[in-house]
């Protein structure tokens, strides 16, 4: 069964693509691969900008619908079950048992904040307890 992590910043007014970037950074001292899950755009452009930018001494490689990148940015899913999912849509991933760990980050803002809530609401019916870290 897949792991399902919020990370939900209660003091912190860190950005969702500059906490994206640091978690990537952590899990790819491992031979991971992940996959950010995001319909927007804007947020795809922003990600895709700050995964070059993010770490002075180098970059973090990634694609943009690139599926054999070890980070890919898409609107679409991976086929593969293998991805750590970062979800970046406003519902709770239903296929979360396709993927190894699902990963939720929480801006320190109320409307951030009300979507996460429902997001756990969503993750408990489909009987996963998912674990939180306040940062």
């Amino acid at each position: 069964m897949a792991k399902v992590s919020f990370y939900l910043f209660e003091k912190s007014p860190e950005r969702q693509v500059d906490s994206t970037c640091r978690l990537c950074r952590k899990i790819l001292r491992e031979p991971q691969r992940i996959w950010l899950y995001s319909a927007d755009p804007a947020l795809q452009r922003a990600l895709d900008e700050r995964l070059w930018s993010f770490d002075a001494g180098s970059f973090i490689p990634h694609g943009i619908d690139e599926p054999t990148a070890q980070v890919c940015i898409s609107a679409q899913l991976p086929t593969e079950n293998d991805w750590i999912v970062f979800n970046f849509n406003e519902q709770a991933l239903e296929q979360f048992a396709k993927f190894s760990h699902i990963i939720e980050i929480i801006e320190n803002h109320e409307t951030a904040k009300q979507l996460g809530r429902e997001k756990y609401k969503q993750y408990r019916r489909l009987g996963i307890e998912p674990q939180t870290h306040k940062l």
